[in-house]
């Protein structure tokens, strides 16, 4: 198996370590810069391909790959948007079949989610496969080493097709209120602690003050106080941010299984014995709307 990483300007989509982990190492990292988004991979890696393929061209790069990786065994990609934007053209291109959103891939089948992820399906593959893999798959990866792997300049003819391409129009800052959870990289969220709406609102303001993402638990998606897009968790989506700052979840491992490996995780709660509490690098034992309407506050968002 191999993991292809589609880059921009040098930076890793989400997941990238997961997919390089779940094929041994072996990794091909194309787009702009790829050999400096290589220097970030955290995950070991025994064989590294570079290709300097410039601006993201999903069906230029699908058409150019599909001959190189045709004898590499099943490609694992990303979950990330770009992953996901790469996985229909590159099956085609290779004539193989697509999984999407897997929880875990080997080199004979694939862990996917059904109904609306309530259910984890395995599926034999008793031929090569394209998957996409969910970022926070397999997280706790080794930092590379810097080595014994040699770096290998992949030579993709992409000039060479003449492919019907997406016209992109424009490119704008992503909006940390409307990006998948999966790609924040600050989340603050909110469970049963926070209380409904009205401390909900105030969580909203304060994730709008720290240009961060707004997450919650599933008993709170299950109420509709937001979205299950907004749901955190083994039901809901798996994450990787920074910085998570946790108000009034007590850390059910149904919601930490989804978390990954924050850098700095800051939990708010009344019980100061609480799983999540026990997590973080900073527990403040205190209320949680009322600390979220002090912060509020102070952010200039009251």
């Amino acid at each position: 198996m191999i993991a292809v990483l589609p880059v921009r300007a040098g930076r890793l989509p989400a997941g990238a370590d997961a997919a390089v982990a779940a094929c041994a190492g072996r990794a091909l990292v194309i787009g702009e810069q790829p050999r400096v988004a290589a220097g970030s991979l955290r995950a070991e890696l025994s064989e590294l391909r570079v290709c300097e393929a410039g601006p993201f061209a999903p069906s230029r790069w699908a058409a150019g790959l599909a001959p190189l990786l045709a004898g590499a065994g099943p490609v694992v990609l990303p979950g990330s948007p770009d992953g996901r934007d790469l996985l229909g053209r590159l099956a085609a291109s290779l004539g193989w079949p697509a999984f999407a959103w897997c929880t875990e891939v080997t080199g004979s089948s694939v862990t996917t989610t059904r109904h609306d992820g309530r259910a984890s399906v395995r599926v034999p593959v008793g031929a090569p496969f394209v998957a996409t893999l969910v970022p926070t798959a397999g997280r706790g990866h080794p930092r590379a080493s810097g080595g014994p792997w040699a770096i290998t300049v992949a030579d993709v003819p992409l000039a060479e097709h003449d492919v019907r391409e997406a016209e992109v129009v424009d490119v704008t800052d992503a909006d940390p209120a409307e990006i998948d959870l999966a790609e924040a990289d600050r989340i603050v969220a909110g469970g049963v602690g926070l209380g409904g709406e009205d401390g909900f609102a105030a969580l909203r303001r304060v994730a709008d003050g720290l240009r961060a993402s707004l997450g919650a638990t599933r008993p709170i998606a299950d109420r509709g106080i937001v979205g299950h897009e907004r749901q955190i968790g083994t039901t809901g989506a798996a994450v990787d941010p920074t910085l998570y700052l946790a108000f009034g979840i007590s850390g059910a491992v149904q919601h930490t299984a989804g978390l990954g490996t924050p850098e700095r995780v800051v939990a708010v709660n009344t019980d100061p014995a609480c799983p999540m509490m026990a997590m973080a690098d900073l527990a403040v034992v205190a209320d949680a709307r009322a600390t979220v309407e002090a912060l509020a506050a102070r952010l200039g968002r009251p």
